[in-house]
């Protein structure tokens, strides 16, 4: 057994694709690759982030790395410890997934994530590893008595997150503003409230706070927030905000209960720093998953688009590379790249309620004007094996017979799915029936040439 990266680290169900034995060998690979004498490790509050957390941190040990225990924390959270300390770090969560999955997300020295040939040689030392004889086998000599790493509890971590995010809006109060907060059951739980409290907003419904191991995500957070949408509506909050498991990305509800998506506030937060100056290059950094609605409206503003692949990684790749300051995603992943080496559920959370304070407008009004979104389909469909897509001719085929129909008026995306066993099936057209029925056409296509077993 071995793991590979996905679009957003490892994942998989724990204790069975994701087992202790695997978890302590990629510490150990982490470790040799990272290198350094300290590393940090945060998790969100899945029943089975305990376990694989001493299982991680015993890896890193083993390599002779000190750990510190940042506790339950969001990933942001963990990622600007990294910054602070200039030390690698690692997350054990599994994001938006069910509470059964879990994995591991890693940060090199600084809190950015790993780039592509970081992640191939950290594969490879995994690989070494457990070919010399499963998770306590090695390559060479390992450290013993005072070599072995040890671990220490940093009691204050979650603390010092909540005044950075506080910081990040530059002394601007949010008085005058009331806030939903739904924190899926995850890391944000203790950490948002307090965060908008001490920024001056009136948070007058918190949901899902009250973690216990199982209902992380469940009926709740980013992935569903229709009960955050009942509430904005009964308590009359000005603006609602979902955040997931690990608490890097959010979604938006306006004060009449609508979903506000992450095209949406992006597409915002792009047009306010660009009046402000702020928007390095005038550039926004997206996905390719991003509505063609959302890039009309940044032409028509003079605003240009750059687009990667799906992950915030390849987001904050081209932020760096480029020293652009703003990027995001349809799913809520926003960067900040002059606050944050990663998304922020909460800080972007912050900032929009910021933007509300200053416009002295209701997201209602400000997000349904800022963009006209294209009907959009998604659709998961199963597949045995998602690596034989590349291959499946007869779909590709389909593909650019269904791209060939919808002409300029439409967008279509085929892509395997990085932690799932899932083709993921994207279109996008003038009107809902003929996204609809392209989406039809692509997903027999795919069933017929990658059937399920």
């Amino acid at each position: 057994m071995t793991l590979r990266f996905g679009t957003d680290g490892v994942r998989g169900l724990a204790n069975d694709e994701l087992t202790p034995e695997l978890v302590v060998a990629l510490g150990r690979a982490a470790a040799a690759e990272l290198g350094g004498s300290c590393f940090l490790v945060g998790r969100d509050t899945r029943r089975s982030g305990p376990l694989l957390h001493a299982a991680l941190a015993a890896g890193i040990q083993s390599e002779g790395v000190d750990v510190v225990d940042l506790g339950v924390l969001p990933t942001p959270g963990v990622a600007a410890r990294s910054a602070e300390l200039g030390v690698p770090a690692a997350v054990v969560s599994a994001s938006h997934n069910p509470f059964a999955d879990n994995g591991i997300k890693l940060f090199a020295a600084g809190g950015r994530k790993l780039l592509d040939e970081v992640e191939e040689r950290v594969e490879r030392h995994l690989s070494q590893f457990l070919s010399a004889g499963g998770a306590a086998g090695r390559p060479g000599a390992r450290p013993t008595g005072a070599g072995v790493g040890t671990t220490t509890i940093d009691g204050q971590a979650a603390a010092r997150y909540r005044e950075r995010l506080v910081a990040g809006l530059g002394g601007r109060r949010l008085e005058g503003l009331s806030v939903a907060l739904d924190c899926a059951n995850g890391a944000a739980a203790g950490i948002a409230a307090p965060a908008f409290t001490e920024a001056g907003a009136r948070v007058v419904a918190t949901l899902a706070d009250r973690p216990d191991g199982t209902n992380i995500n469940d009926g709740c957070g980013s992935t569903d927030p229709s009960g955050l949408a009942e509430a904005v509506r009964v308590d009359h909050a000005d603006v609602g905000l979902a955040f997931d498991g690990d608490a890097d990305r959010v979604i938006a509800v306006d004060g009449t209960g609508t979903v506000v998506d992450g095209d949406r506030l992006l597409a915002l937060f792009a047009l306010d720093l660009r009046r402000r100056g702020l928007l390095a290059d005038d550039t926004v950094v997206v996905t390719v998953m991003t509505n063609l609605g959302f890039h009309r409206a940044m032409a028509a503003a003079g605003v240009a688009v750059h687009t990667t692949d799906v992950g915030d990684r390849n987001i904050l790749a081209a932020l760096y590379a480029h020293g652009w300051s703003l990027g995001g995603e349809q799913s809520g992943h926003l960067v900040f790249g002059r606050l944050a080496t990663t998304g922020d559920g909460i800080l972007s959370g912050l900032l929009l309620a910021d933007l509300l304070v200053r416009a002295s407008l209701p997201l209602a009004q400000l997000a349904g004007g800022v963009m006209e979104s294209f009907p959009q389909v998604l659709r998961n469909v199963p597949v045995p094996d998602r690596s034989r897509l590349a291959g499946a001719s007869e779909v590709w085929e389909e593909v650019a017979a269904v791209e060939a129909d919808l002409g300029a008026d439409g967008r279509v995306l085929l892509r395997p799915s990085g932690t799932e066993p899932f083709v993921r099936v994207m279109v996008e057209a003038v009107a809902p029936e003929l996204a609809e029925a392209a989406a039809d056409r692509l997903e027999a296509a795919v069933r017929g040439a990658l059937p399920a077993a």
